[in-house]
């Protein structure tokens, strides 16, 4: 079994009968050679490996991870791992089913899916002559020794920028980033396990015991009522609050930039550590020069208490209110809580037995929330004299596209929400974020303002893009946005997997270049002419003709609609031309590079 994110129209399409296809992936795999100990965490690893691959290194791929390492290490672990898979494109990453994934399910109360799996153990493993050789099944092959593994701490501004402990104070000294480190925070969905929780507690009440007075401040998020219950019930938050820390509460948190950080809007160049994924320009406060750095939850701990980035916990002392040299030990904590999870209110309210008489009532004078209408069909024709709105330079992540945190209130409102449609994308033309010309006027204004204005005056537009267009959260907003606001393409290098879907789930364009090297030659005052969009199908490249000032230039654009007849599903999300219809499901076997044998459903297509 597999489980592959996808964006929330894709979910919708499923759960409606409708099919899910997705282009067979190539298999990355990991052997996790030695075992992890001292200061090394399994965060280490994803933060290791995102290093190698790079934040688009996994895309189209499944990442497994073996070998003795990997059957050492805890279940929360190894779901720290590939929760952090995302961070480099990965289709999905996986281990194999073992022993901590059956104390795990076993302490969780699932005692009859440990029962289930135990019957079809070896099926939910490779094969044993896969991992004994694995150079001959799999696609890319990394190895990594967890004995000699340093804690790595990654940034800023991308996850995939990895510095080992050892090599922090030259680097930042190299770069000119920013040594006092301000917060250290510890959580969300990422790292908020039990045994995550005890390892950075185990830490902070050296702190305390000794007499070492933090230097930064310090916040939590449990991932869970049950986490927050169990973990106050064994005296771990008693443990983090003696040394001034705040628990958040158990949601998201800074994570996505839901943190009311005091002094955020002055702009002022900072750093922040914290076990979070995601680490992109504003995310966790807004402010553009908050310089934030992925490491492990007990190296979060570690380095808000010395208030220093390039602290070293392996080598480095600190000095306690009696003015001696303390070292700290290396973090412990139990893989699973002794006396078992617990909790009295999991927080979940069951649904109605039967809905079919709830009436949702919206007021049409809320701003949170807006009933939705159908967009706009396409009439069939040409788009002709698109505008060009912005060409983004370098990253552009779904935050930059719909940012988060003050602006999740409205995301349930279409319209409000799109007042942040690609505000923190970088103009290629001035090197400035929310600023792009509006060649009605001249002049130049928010992004989402000279959008409204071409959409006012009946005016397509298109949006142009690098490399990874769309990487970071499966945002549904990112796509809808530009939708709504009346952009019909985005043409880019190459995108995010997911992000891509959604765009063209929302009736979107989108594309890719038949030639990288065209993006270069994009000006800000083009105008766009689609020649043969009338003509759209899958596999068939499309024509644009961008109208510079000086001369007309036509690009041929790939479109990456593929060559199969499914695809035509695809092409039915932008235009209805295609008649598609969808019947019953099958059920077939097929392997991985003859390895396991893995069950999937496809739904067959007919008269498509």
């Amino acid at each position: 079994m597999l489980a592959i994110g996808v964006g929330g129209a894709d979910a919708v399409d499923v759960m409606s009968g409708m099919s899910w296809e997705l282009k067979f992936p190539k298999l990355i795999g990991v052997k996790l050679t030695g075992k992890l100990s001292g200061w090394t965490a399994p965060k280490d690893v994803i933060l290791k490996v995102a290093d190698i691959l790079t934040v688009k290194g996994g895309t189209g791929a499944i990442v497994e991870y073996f070998g003795e390492g990997a059957e050492a290490m805890s279940c929360t672990g190894k779901g720290t791992i590939c929760n952090m898979g995302a961070e480099i494109g990965a289709t999905t990453s996986t281990f194999g089913y073992d022993d901590s994934m059956r104390r795990y399910l076993s302490a969780t109360g699932r005692q009859d899916v440990v029962d289930a799996a135990d019957k079809v153990a070896s099926y939910l493993t490779a094969d044993a002559e896969v991992y004994a050789n694995p150079e001959k099944y799999f696609d890319q092959l990394i190895e990594i020794n967890l004995s000699e593994l340093e804690p790595h701490i990654n940034g800023p501004f991308t996850p995939d920028r990895g510095t080992p402990v050892s090599k922090m104070k030259t680097e930042a000294a190299a770069n000119g980033w920013p040594l006092k480190v301000e917060w250290g925070l510890i959580g969300s969905c990422t790292n908020s396990s039990y045994e995550d929780m005890a390892r950075a507690a185990s830490i902070v009440r050296q702190a305390v015991e000794h007499g070492i007075t933090p230097k930064a401040e310090f916040g939590i998020n449990p991932g869970s009522e049950q986490i927050r219950y169990t973990i106050e019930r064994d005296g771990i938050i008693a443990d983090f609050e003696k040394m001034g820390t705040k628990v958040f509460t158990n949601a998201c948190g800074p994570c996505i930039g839901q943190w009311d950080r005091e002094g955020a809007d002055k702009g002022e160049k900072n750093t922040i550590v914290h076990s979070f994924n995601r680490n992109f320009s504003k995310r966790a406060d807004g402010n553009p020069n908050t310089h934030a750095f992925v490491t492990s939850p007990e190296m979060v701990a570690a380095l808000a208490i010395s208030g220093r980035l390039d602290f070293n916990p392996l080598t480095d002392s600190l000095l306690n209110d009696k003015g001696e040299a303390v070292k700290l030990n290396a973090p412990f904590g139990d893989e699973l809580p002794k006396r078992g999870f617990d909790v009295e209110d999991a927080g979940f309210q069951a649904p109605a037995a039967d809905g079919s008489g709830v009436q949702v009532a919206v007021s049409e004078t809320s701003d949170r929330l807006q009933l939705l209408a159908p967009f706009d069909a396409w009439d069939g024709k040409n788009y002709t004299g698109a505008k060009l709105l912005i060409k983004a330079f370098g990253k552009c992540t779904t935050d930059h596209i719909s940012m988060a945190g003050p602006w999740l209130r409205f995301r349930g409102h279409l319209d409000n929400i799109s007042n942040n449609m690609l505000i923190g994308a970088e103009n290629a033309f001035n090197g400035k974020a929310n600023s792009v010309k509006n060649q009605l006027t001249g002049s130049y204004d928010a992004v989402p303002a000279v959008q409204r204005a071409y959409k006012a005056a009946g005016i397509p537009s298109i949006v142009v893009g690098d490399h990874n267009y769309g990487e970071g959260s499966s945002r549904e907003h990112a796509a809808m946005e530009p939708r709504f606001l009346g952009v019909k393409a985005v043409l880019v290098k190459s995108f995010a997997r997911i992000h891509e879907t959604n765009l063209k789930k929302q009736g979107m364009l989108a594309l890719t270049f038949a030639n990288e090297a065209d993006y270069d030659k994009i000006q800000e005052d083009d105008t766009i002419n689609f020649l043969d969009l009338t003509e759209f199908a899958p596999g068939k490249p499309l024509a644009l003709e961008f109208i510079h000032t000086d001369g007309t230039k036509r690009y041929n654009i790939s479109q990456s609609y593929l060559q199969r007849k499914s695809n035509r599903l695809v092409c039915c999300w932008f235009s209805t031309k295609f008649n598609c219809s969808w019947q019953s499901v099958t059920k077939i076997n097929f392997s991985f590079k003859p390895r396991i044998l893995f069950e999937v459903f496809l739904f067959l297509e007919h008269n498509i």
